[in-house]
């Protein structure tokens, strides 16, 4: 499908995602993907923030606000806390999570996974997939919309974590 794979390769299209076990025989599926020249304990609490704020295009996605550029010190996410916050509203729910290794939720009937996949000299694949029912017109829409957005969000988190370690 159109929009549906930026910055992975086969071998982590192919891994088993935690989303996976949410959606069942799911029409749309978007894996999105970066290496961050940060190990995964500094790349971690930026994605664990994403339920301050999204990350991506402020302008769009947060009416505005700008996404934190410092982190908060958040407790670790727990399961049925609100995943995300956008426009200064609460947004979805934490449906899975490992510390430092993987936050799964639900927005509206998208649910998505980031993955943190350590590697070699401190550092991290950060992996996203998306999954979600809905009829092949809307997922194709969402599929390139979302690459747009979370390509934004996904660049954000490294150039944040990677400014941790500079």
């Amino acid at each position: 499908m159109l929009g549906d794979r930026w910055g992975v390769t086969d071998r982590e299209i192919l891994r088993a995602y935690p989303c996976d076990d949410f959606v069942v025989s799911p029409t749309l599926r978007a894996w999105r993907g970066v290496g961050v020249n940060a190990p995964a304990t500094v790349v971690w609490p930026w994605v664990a923030q994403v339920r301050l704020a999204p990350y991506s295009y402020d302008w769009i996605d947060n009416l505005g606000r700008r996404s934190p550029r410092q982190l908060v010190g958040l407790p670790e996410p727990r399961v049925g806390e609100a995943f995300t916050t956008a426009g200064g509203r609460k947004r979805g729910r934490i449906l899975s999570v490992e510390p430092g290794k993987q936050l799964t939720g639900r927005i509206m009937n998208a649910v998505m996974s980031y993955v943190l996949v350590p590697e070699e000299h401190n550092t991290t694949r950060l992996l996203l997939k998306v999954v979600m029912r809905t009829n092949r017109v809307v997922a194709l829409g969402l599929s390139v919309g979302d690459l747009v957005m979370a390509r934004r969000q996904l660049l954000t988190f490294k150039q944040l974590a990677e400014r941790c370690t500079e």
